[in-house]
């Protein structure tokens, strides 16, 4: 039996330097999978490359202001959804190889492409406010 996925997600995770309060924030690309033994585990990718866990102190990138690395915080995530819905719509890849041939020469969508919260901005738990 091989290693299994379980889950794949895009994780938007926050950054604040406390030594220069630079605040950002980085989306990474979350694989979870079960071994064979039955053992969960966690991947993590930055721009099609693993990365340690951003979550630890080691993983954690260091600030582009002072260089001190500070563990990020989740602040938004989207599943991806796994194949195998019968019911979800699907198309056929030609075996060619010919379909949206244009999808190997897009550039990368960058994990830190997206805008960035203002500078010291500070994250606030979801209004329970009506809007508007």
């Amino acid at each position: 039996m091989s290693a299994v996925i379980t889950e794949l997600a895009v994780e938007r995770v926050e950054f604040t330097c406390g030594s220069c309060w630079h605040s950002w924030s980085v989306d990474y690309d979350v694989q979870r999978y079960r071994d064979e033994t039955g053992d969960e585990w966690e991947v993590f990718y930055r721009d099609n490359t693993a990365v340690p866990d951003p979550y630890t102190p080691q993983g954690a990138p260091s600030c582009e202001h002072c260089g001190r690395r500070w563990v990020g915080r989740l602040v938004a995530r989207r599943p991806v959804p796994l194949s195998g819905d019968g019911e979800a719509p699907r198309s056929r890849v030609p075996a060619e190889g010919g379909h949206r041939p244009e999808r190997h020469t897009a550039p990368m969508l960058r994990a830190a492409g997206h805008p960035q919260p203002p500078s010291g901005a500070r994250a606030s738990r979801p209004s329970t406010e009506p809007s508007g």
